[in-house]
């Protein structure tokens, strides 16, 4: 299920028209908690506030390569500390990679994770899931660090 990218494109647009940087302020990051949520795609990862968390296949283990606009409209999941496990998030999958601008990023299994702008902080929203933008794939993350497809999506290949 791949989705196009004018309508990321856009959101960036409108975003950054309103001052959406706020999402990758350098104030201090609280310690990110990475917990599960039930949804129609299974047993996802969210944040501390329920937001789906994502991976873009584009990165590398460890290695963040969505930044500028990417990261405007995928903002990334920053901790201050090192990253808490909840519910059936496992804690020995979690870590950090530090990000261009000196900010650090929670990974889970070696990905990076990111929220999504079109979710608007809505808790179980998925509405990243499959699209397509930036030059890779997004998915929400599951708990055994894998993307979930959902069924009927036209993309094989897996990340790393």
């Amino acid at each position: 299920m791949r989705r196009p990218i004018a309508l990321v494109a856009t959101v960036a647009l409108a975003v950054g028209a309103a001052g959406g940087t706020a999402a990758l302020s350098t104030a201090k990051t609280s310690t990110a908690t990475v917990k599960t949520r039930h949804t129609s795609l299974g047993t996802i990862l969210v944040d501390a506030k329920g937001r789906t968390l994502y991976l873009f296949e584009k990165d590398t283990k460890n290695k963040s390569k969505c930044s500028g606009a990417c990261a405007t409209n995928w903002p990334p999941a920053l901790t201050g500390g090192k990253p808490k496990a909840a519910g059936g998030a496992v804690s020995s999958r979690l870590g950090t990679t530090k990000r261009s601008d000196g900010t650090t990023q929670v990974t889970y299994a070696g990905h990076p994770l990111y929220t999504f702008v079109l979710d608007k902080n809505k808790p179980g929203a998925t509405k990243g899931e499959g699209v397509d933008a930036f030059g890779a794939e997004w998915y929400v993350v599951g708990t055994n660090g894998k993307k979930i497809e959902k069924a009927g999506s036209s993309s094989t290949h897996s990340g790393y």
